[in-house]
């Protein structure tokens, strides 16, 4: 989860995707004069361009608000803002969302949009979709046409995260005759369409001539991708792209120091960068154990090593653009005799199972290091990302600790479903969650803020830093994103001078 990696939200990872396969697939747009082309380095390749079925920040982060629009959608300040919705109004039971829609809106295919698209789409999210993050629109009682451009979702019970919800790939627009081949031809109302993917290269947006909104000041993005970070660095130095979407190698940053040539862009995301542990097996189902081993990090000097620096220390799975942010990097101060007191004279061995992603081998050696301090020996497996650690580490939780970075927004909830890969198990921590979903807006705060501090007490994971937004690109692009705290990086307001 990017963002789990690049980043990837396997219901709440940052989980970006990795290359796969050679040739092209044609998509609905024709080439484009390069003179009007702009080219954005990744180092994660979408295995597929299905967000619906297949894990990981990778798809969403190409396709989502420039391929696909919600009704709403987040700015970068992470409020809600009308998308293909004009407007909507709330109920005062707070149970009945009533969305007015844009009229003369087209999906890329031709078809027109209209409420009906609405219902298909949000119904498929509980018939079709197969991400765990679904169940977040387990709230949803009924999706109804009131006219064509009219559409009323009715919930069980009253939600502070439904309408937040929206605003991600949940709430993506599908056309009721555009979903045969998702993973292949994504057709969608946004300012972008398909034009071309070079499998284990690149993507290829193009305008799309139908966008019912503003035209892209780009007629063409390509997102080229780069297996590692040299290769990504070298590329903007030799002007082959025009944008790195995040920097892999932050002690690289010196060789953008022209500033005749170059600019960086530092902001904020919402991605924690999890040391995940498995609560269901030796030796981390002991709760001393993983106060131990959160006893046993020196974050700061990680974040030091590890990343140059540049990042946040959290102490949560909140950052601090989330309302109910409290600094909880207090909570276990560095302190390696206290671990070994916990560890009580035992030392264990155990397996390291990360992405090989440049932050978590980074990171992972200053954590073996100074877990080997305390009596804890870390041996570390990097396995391909996404496809290998998505199978062995988040599917089938075979692993003792891992790191990873959780991307999608507001994602604590995760760790509230037992069967996650993080196996963690306190039902106090899901009454919590549910109590602040339905209450009012200070309670939501309140009861978030505790399920925070539940989470940290119980050492259901580490925290190591929260993920910095970091892009360098060449002088002259402008409209570049400060802060990453959606699932999409929004091509829209990019442009070339």
């Amino acid at each position: 989860m990017g963002r789990i990696g690049t980043m990837i939200a396997v219901g709440g990872l940052l989980l970006a995707t990795a290359a796969c396969g050679g040739g092209s697939t044609p998509g609905a747009g024709g080439g484009t004069p390069a003179a009007e082309s702009l080219s954005v380095g990744f180092v994660a390749e979408p295995a597929n361009l299905d967000f619906t079925s297949t894990e990981g920040a990778a798809i969403p982060q190409a396709l989502l608000v420039n391929v696909y629009e919600g009704l709403v959608k987040l700015d970068q300040d992470g409020q809600i803002q009308p998308l293909l919705a004009e407007r909507w109004e709330v109920s005062p039971d707070r149970k009945t969302y009533t969305f007015t829609l844009r009229k003369g809106v087209t999906f890329s295919s031709g078809a027109p949009f209209t409420a009906d698209d609405v219902v298909f789409s949000l119904d498929r999210v509980k018939t079709d979709w197969k991400l765990k993050i679904k169940t977040q629109f387990d709230v949803v009682d009924k999706v109804e046409k009131k006219d064509d451009s009219t559409a009323v979702v009715t919930l069980k019970n009253p939600s502070n995260g439904f309408l937040y919800a929206m605003a991600t790939r949940l709430g993506a627009m599908f056309s009721r005759t555009g979903v045969a081949d998702l993973a292949n031809k994504p057709v969608g109302t946004g300012p972008y369409v398909l034009g071309a993917w070079r499998r284990g290269d690149s993507i290829r947006l193009d305008a799309n001539p139908k966008y019912w909104g503003a035209k892209p000041k780009v007629s063409a993005v390509t997102l080229k991708y780069f297996k590692d970070p040299t290769a990504l660095n070298n590329a903007l130095l030799t002007s082959r792209i025009d944008v790195i979407s995040s920097v892999q190698a932050p002690e690289s940053l010196q060789q953008f120091a022209d500033t005749a040539r170059f600019q960086t862009i530092e902001g904020t995301t919402n991605g924690e960068v999890v040391l995940s542990m498995n609560n269901g097996r030796p030796p981390f189902d002991d709760k001393r154990v993983r106060q131990a081993v959160r006893h046993a990090i020196d974050h700061k000097a990680l974040l030091d090593t590890a990343w140059a620096g540049r990042g946040q220390l959290i102490g949560s799975m909140v950052p601090p653009t989330d309302p109910w942010y409290e600094d909880r990097t207090g909570d276990y101060p560095y302190d390696p005799a206290k671990a070994k007191e916990l560890l009580g004279g035992k030392t264990y061995t155990v397996k390291m199972r990360i992405p090989n992603l440049p932050y978590a081998v980074a990171s992972a050696q200053v954590v073996k290091s100074q877990l080997a301090q305390v009596g804890i020996t870390a041996d570390i497996e990097p396995l391909e990302f996404p496809a290998r650690w998505l199978d062995v580490v988040f599917k089938q939780a075979d692993y003792d600790m891992s790191i990873i970075n959780h991307v999608e927004p507001r994602d604590i909830g995760i760790f509230a479903d037992k069967s996650y890969y993080f196996r963690y198990d306190n039902p106090e921590f899901g009454q919590l969650l549910a109590s602040a979903d339905s209450g009012t807006e200070q309670q939501q705060t309140d009861d978030l803020k505790k399920a925070a501090k539940l989470l940290s007490d119980d050492a259901a994971a580490d925290w190591l830093f929260l993920f910095p937004n970091l892009i360098v690109a060449k002088k002259g692009v402008t409209g570049l994103p400060k802060n990453a705290i959606a699932e999409s990086f929004d091509f829209t307001a990019l442009a070339k001078q």
